[in-house]
């Protein structure tokens, strides 16, 4: 009985050895899921090791070709085999082995594995990586006057709620690319609120926005006000004709045209009043004759 717990204590002790001698020379695996949003700059590091002889970054993307990056130290070389450009190494790889994607598309989804070569083993660490569309939020108000929030194509779908809460569930879309519309209309048991505010959330952002609607008990008071404002508008223009009207009729006269003379006219107007003078100065003339005549005595003048 001794004899065989310590066979079964040894076969324990050996599975163990063997156990950490496939650990030292497989080195560590590990599995890392990590996310990124579209347009983003992502990195995606391997094991810090020391002593690095080479490294190989193998892709294996949801949607495209395999593709590959590697670096050998000893011969200070870099390779790379149907790689897009958006995919590269961060720096030089004998200093830092990290894989960086700039930026981050929707192609870019899928697994990520580092195997690296060094003094202390070998190291391989996967990277499941998803990426994250974020959605476009727009709020409005719908034809009965309630606020509405959508988040439009979201990846993964956004959550919505809304201040104060809402008694609606959310509605779903779902495009089949792994996007997801979602649609909230905001109820509150017929409570008029001056604001509502939407908030979205989702792993690659968080917004909220503010909305004022008019409650569907105003709408009928509203469709009336176009007619409303017709009537007012008609009266007031009949008010003022009545007061301003015979002003607005009135036609004024054109203005009387002075009357036009040549030059014609004024030698006639002027040509009496030479022909009076002329004739004064004639009359003149023969009366100054006759009293000279008169006063000069005839015959010759006696000598004094």
């Amino acid at each position: 009985m001794k004899a065989g717990a310590d066979m079964k204590i040894a076969g324990k002790i050996v599975c163990v050895s063997l156990l950490l001698i496939i650990t030292k020379l497989m080195g560590t695996v590990g599995n890392m899921r990590v996310s990124a949003a579209v347009g983003d700059t992502f990195g995606l590091t391997c094991p810090q090791k020391r002593d690095v002889i080479m490294v190989t970054w193998k892709i294996n993307p949801q949607t495209g070709g395999h593709c590959t990056l590697g670096y050998r130290a000893d011969l200070n070389q870099t390779n790379r085999t149907n790689c897009t450009e958006n995919m590269n190494w961060k720096s030089r790889p004998d200093h830092d082995t990290t894989l960086q994607i700039r930026p981050v598309q929707r192609a870019s989804e899928g697994n990520y594995t580092c195997e690296m070569a060094a003094r202390e083993g070998n190291f391989h660490l996967t990277h499941h990586l998803t990426v994250l569309v974020p959605p476009e939020l727009t709020v409005y108000c719908d034809s009965r006057g309630n606020p509405v929030c959508k988040a439009v194509a979201g990846k993964p779908a956004a959550r919505i709620r809304w201040v104060p809460e809402s008694n609606s569930s959310p509605e779903e879309e779902d495009h089949g690319d792994g996007t997801v519309t979602v649609l909230s209309t905001f109820t509150g048991n017929g409570t008029n609120l001056n604001s509502t505010t939407c908030f979205v959330s989702h792993p690659a952002m968080i917004h909220n926005q503010s909305i004022a609607c008019l409650s569907e008990n105003f709408i009928p008071y509203i469709s009336i006000i176009p007619g409303f404002l017709s009537i007012v508008i008609f009266i007031a223009l009949i008010y003022y004709f009545k007061l301003h009207g015979d002003r607005l009729c009135y036609k004024r006269k054109s203005p009387e045209t002075a009357p036009t003379h040549s030059l014609q006219d004024d030698t006639m107007e002027v040509e009496p009043y030479t022909t009076y003078v002329q004739k004064e100065n004639v009359i003149y003339n023969s009366v100054s004759d006759l009293t000279v005549e008169q006063n000069l005595p005839r015959g010759p003048l006696p000598v004094t």
